[in-house]
């Protein structure tokens, strides 16, 4: 992997910089192969990767897997999937601390199996006591601004509400709720889960959320070396725009070509 140069505009959090505002997933990918060539094209500012999963597949299948991750250069940034209780979550942390060397922990904390949807109830609290050991921590979560605010008030300095459920790939199914959270909280904001399209993540980017995280969308794409380029590049345009002041919408239709004098035909 090559050396970044930090933009004009870095993505910051927790106090550290990162060349890009697009995080990458790396589950579900066709080979490892793959995986390394979607990470070199899209340019990721981290991995996520779980502990659970990858040490439940075997000693040598995790070896493998660790191996790729340091060939890949890239910042690791462990999670907690699958885990359904505070506890077993806070003892992977603990454990991806050991093993990645890295206090940075994406926290999931599942209540429904269905959905996946977050334990809004406990998750302020895992969130609060991992911060106490020395997290950082970004907690996966839903939408809703209260639960949002909460994670902040506990010490989170970014939040990753969902877009949709994880791996849907609907895209922004409630995108009141989403502006509304980008109006109110004042931290960095990861859209996680749910983004299915390149023009998905540029729309959220566009309305100021400071970066994606993406798996499904790009592992389960015919050509997700491709894939991943575009939801690059989409990030980019997405903040590119935000950055630059869109102009606002207007209910009646306005002249764009600027009329200079009178016609000649006019002229007898």
């Amino acid at each position: 992997m090559t050396t970044h140069t930090l933009p004009a505009d870095p993505l910051t959090l927790y106090g550290e910089t990162f060349h890009s505002r697009l995080m990458l997933g790396t589950s579900r990918y066709p080979s490892p192969s793959v995986l390394l060539q979607a990470i070199e094209r899209s340019q990721p500012a981290m991995l996520t990767a779980s502990l659970r999963r990858q040490t439940g597949s075997g000693g040598e299948a995790s070896q493998s897997f660790w191996n790729l991750l340091r060939q890949a250069n890239v910042p690791v940034l462990p999670n907690t999937a699958g885990c359904h209780s505070m506890q077993e979550a806070i003892t992977t942390a603990e454990m991806a601390r050991e093993v990645f060397e890295t206090d940075w922990i994406k926290l999931e904390l599942i209540g429904d199996d269905y959905t996946l949807q977050p334990d809004t109830l406990n998750l302020p609290e895992a969130a609060s006591r991992l911060i106490q050991a020395g997290f950082k921590v970004l907690p996966y979560t839903t939408d809703d601004l209260v639960l949002c605010q909460r994670l902040v008030d506990v010490g989170c300095q970014a939040v990753m509400p969902w877009a949709a459920p994880i791996g849907t790939g609907k895209g922004p199914i409630n995108p009141h709720a989403l502006r509304t959270l980008r109006e109110r909280l004042d931290v960095p904001m990861i859209v996680d889960a749910g983004l299915g399209l390149p023009s998905h993540a540029c729309q959220v980017m566009e309305w100021g959320f400071d970066a994606v995280l993406l798996n499904t969308a790009v592992a389960l794409a015919q050509d997700p070396v491709s894939m991943a380029k575009a939801f690059a590049d989409a990030v980019n345009a997405g903040r590119a725009a935000y950055c630059s002041g869109a102009m606002q919408a207007q209910d009646n239709a306005q002249p764009s070509t600027p009329v200079l004098g009178t016609p000649f035909w006019n002229h007898a």
